[in-house]
């Protein structure tokens, strides 16, 4: 026997021979206890909830927009950190062949100078003090630099700075090598110094800051401080020529600028290397 009283509306709109009362939210159609999806009033039916997952707005995770042009997050100092923490675990594991293929010494310049650049991501396996240390310090003081300078510009000023020291030991320190990321850190010292003073706020923090790590450097031994030299003068430098050149009209001048700053430490290299030769003969 059939129930005469059952009607279209009362069976599911999916599933013609169920009988449902139980109706979609947003549409008003019948649908049976499998079609049903429970929403916050109610239930939806396949249909609705396809159409609300395509018109919702599609999260990223925060990594992602993190690194989007708008973001105030200082991605750059903290890939930087990032990079050196692993490098550090690479040198521990490795039992050496990490930090012997990638530090410093002057006498490498000529046939291997990108170790004037990827010495600043190492630091001592002896002890973990330095890196600790430098990697507070630029967890401190670069997220405000990035933030005011931009990300292409802090990058700029930190490999800049990085690159200052490393001339300033084949310069001074021509038997010594080196690794670390102290010369770039002092670059950005010496910038923040140059940025504050230009727009009036108070230095005598940061020179106290400065004037402390560099004595450190010259009492403590191991430690090069012609980097720490280095690296305060061209983060200077560096800082001097943002700020002369911050107008959006003055862009290429700025381009131009610390182009010529990189040819400087690049003809200071030569002469450096050619001075090396001539202690060598």
């Amino acid at each position: 026997m059939t129930d005469s009283s059952t009607t279209a509306s009362d069976v599911c709109y999916r599933h013609p021979n169920r009988q449902s009362f139980v109706l979609c939210q947003r549409c008003g159609r019948t649908i049976c206890a499998d079609c049903q999806t429970p929403a916050a009033v109610g239930f939806h039916c396949p249909e609705c909830m396809k159409e609300a997952r395509q018109s919702a707005p599609r999260t990223r995770p925060a990594v992602v927009t993190a690194f989007r042009a708008n973001s105030s997050t200082p991605v750059v100092t903290y890939s930087i950190i990032a990079l050196c923490v692993v490098i550090y675990i690479a040198q521990l594991l490795s039992n050496g062949a990490v930090t012997a293929a990638l530090f410093y010494h002057p006498f490498l310049t000529e046939t291997q100078p990108w170790r004037m650049i990827t010495s600043l991501f190492l630091h001592s396996p002896q002890t973990y003090l330095h890196i600790i240390f430098n990697m507070f310090s630029l967890f401190v003081i670069g997220p405000p630099l990035e933030l005011a300078l931009g990300r292409w510009r802090y990058l700029a000023l930190y490999l800049l700075s990085g690159l200052g020291g490393s001339v300033a030991v084949l310069l001074l320190a021509p038997t010594t090598g080196v690794l670390g990321a102290s010369g770039a850190i002092f670059g950005l010292l010496g910038a923040f110094f140059i940025i504050q003073r230009r727009l009036g706020g108070r230095n005598m923090q940061i020179i106290v800051v400065i004037g402390i790590n560099l004595v450190i450097g010259f009492v403590i031994p191991n430690i090069a401080w012609q980097a720490h030299v280095g690296g305060l003068v061209v983060g200077g430098l560096v800082a001097f020529v943002l700020l002369r050149t911050r107008p959006t009209r003055k862009r290429n001048e700025q381009l131009v600028l610390l182009f010529s700053v990189f040819v400087g430490l690049v003809v200071l290299t030569v002469i450096g290397v050619m001075l090396l030769h001539n202690r060598l003969l």
